[in-house]
């Protein structure tokens, strides 16, 4: 029996299965949620919106969503596979590609960026569901933004992908608050 949460979205309500434990139902709520607000951002946007700079940062709502998706992908392969070079650091080609994620690029979609984001939430979704252990634990990669032998478990892992999309739903709403006027709450 599934508890059904009740998420206004184009792809009806989130169902998260009753049969998990407390702590992983909760994980997949918060989630849930906090992708909503952002992908609620870009509802009726063009393409040429979405990648637009309205503010004076740099920041666009696709440019958003790209970042969080790739932060999110980067941080489950870390749950999986440890430090493996996804997440990002000072080599320069590494930073690049983590900046580029800020941006639509020529070519790239709302749509597009949205089905990558929907794949790898789907991904990271399975994870919360099957993971053995969420105290499982790896090393940080070296980089000045983390303490030096600092590990993270793969709750704590989890957590940060949970406080990075509600930081980038925000400013994400700031963004399309000056594109157009619309709000994603409030």
């Amino acid at each position: 029996m599934a508890n059904s949460i009740r998420l206004t979205a184009d792809e009806g309500p989130i169902m998260i299965e009753s049969t998990l434990t407390t702590e992983r139902a909760d994980l997949l709520h918060a989630l849930a949620q906090h992708r909503f607000f952002l992908r609620n951002t870009a509802r009726g946007l063009t393409d040429e919106q979405a990648g637009a700079r309205s503010t004076v940062s740099e920041l666009c709502v696709g440019g958003l969503i790209k970042h969080v998706a790739q932060m999110e992908q980067g941080w489950v392969d870390f749950i999986v596979d440890g430090p493996d070079g996804s997440l990002p650091s000072t080599d320069p080609d590494t930073y690049e590609r983590y900046a580029q994620a800020f941006r639509m690029l020529p070519g790239e979609t709302l749509a597009g960026v949205l089905t990558t984001y929907d794949e790898v939430a789907r991904r990271t979704d399975e994870l919360v569901r099957t993971l053995p252990d969420l105290d499982a634990s790896h090393p940080l990669p070296e980089a000045p933004w983390f303490e030096p032998g600092a590990h993270w478990s793969a709750r704590r892992a989890l957590l940060h992908i949970i406080a990075e999309t509600s930081q980038h739903a925000g400013h994400a709403d700031i963004v399309r608050e000056a594109i157009d006027g619309a709000k994603s709450m409030g």
